[in-house]
């Protein structure tokens, strides 16, 4: 196989015109030049330079190998500089995996700040399957939103904690509670319940807090989805928690006041592989969704 690097000291030959000059523009010495000439030749089977009075010229093999390492040698340096835009962050790909209520609240305004940034960087988003922490162990995303709470399942991740999106009261218009700033939670309790969430750490999060506050809520009807659930709140069937990722739009028929003692949250984390190398990019986006949390 022929060796690419003695390739460019047969180009810096070919480029001087003699061995002489290409030894003064490596660093080595004529003798090193001839030798490594000598083993190009044997490695190509071929004679690459003829002598030409007290210099050098290429003959059509030597030609021809001379025009590749130019190639090779622009080829190296293009390597070189994405590499280093690579890992300074300039430039890479990131999968990154959501659930549906981060998407506009969190996703869409820390990938905008990603981008003023770091422009190179390209962006991959997909809505999460229910689970998506096989995706980040196996390495098919970088990173994926989740709800949930730190512990010992979450073998080979590691959770940033972004926030705690708080669950608010969605109450008909006219409510006996609708006249308050706020409302207790136990206040609620003899309520018909619109349910809004899936078995899983949002209901979790629902249930813990009811059970806190001390009831369990009866539910009444139960919807797919946060918009679903306003529009049965404003028919009037019952009362429901929203977070406040998940509000949106507001349905004109229902009024919407913050839950105390206690007041239900869910904590949202970002997931990242714990044996992931280091991606300036990845840190960089991680950062941008703390901003977006915090000056949420």
């Amino acid at each position: 196989m022929i060796d690419v690097r003695r390739m460019q000291v047969l180009r810096a030959v070919v480029g001087s015109g003699s061995v002489s000059g290409a030894a003064a523009r490596l660093g080595y010495t004529p003798s090193a030049v001839s030798q490594q000439i000598a083993v190009l030749e044997k490695e190509a089977g071929a004679a690459l330079l003829e002598r030409v009075g007290r210099g050098v010229r290429p003959t059509a093999a030597g030609l021809l190998l001379t025009e590749y390492a130019e190639v090779i040698g622009r080829q190296v340096a293009e390597a070189e500089a994405a590499l280093a835009d690579l890992l300074a962050g300039r430039t890479g790909r990131l999968a990154v995996r959501y659930f549906a209520t981060a998407g506009a609240g969190l996703i869409a305004p820390a990938v905008a700040r990603l981008r003023a940034g770091h422009p190179g960087v390209q962006v991959d988003l997909r809505l999460a399957d229910p689970d998506p922490l096989p995706d980040v162990r196996e390495g098919r995303a970088d990173v994926a939103l989740l709800v949930g709470a730190a512990r010992s399942s979450y073998d080979g991740v590691r959770l940033v904690h972004l926030l705690d999106d708080p669950y608010l009261a969605v109450l008909p218009e006219g409510h006996r509670l609708a006249a308050g700033a706020s409302v207790r939670l136990a206040e609620l309790a003899g309520e018909p319940w619109v349910g809004s969430e899936w078995p899983g750490p949002c209901l979790d999060a629902q249930m813990a807090a009811c059970e806190a506050a001390g009831f369990r809520p009866e539910f009444v009807v139960e919807s797919e989805d946060y918009v679903t659930a306003q529009g049965f709140v404003a028919a009037g069937l019952g009362v429901g928690l929203v977070p406040r990722l998940g509000l949106g739009s507001r349905h004109p028929g229902v009024v919407v006041r913050e839950v105390r003692e206690p007041e239900p949250s869910r904590a949202i984390y970002a997931a990242v592989r714990e044996t992931a190398p280091p991606q300036p990019a990845l840190d960089a986006f991680i950062e941008a969704l703390r901003e977006v949390a915090g000056a949420g």
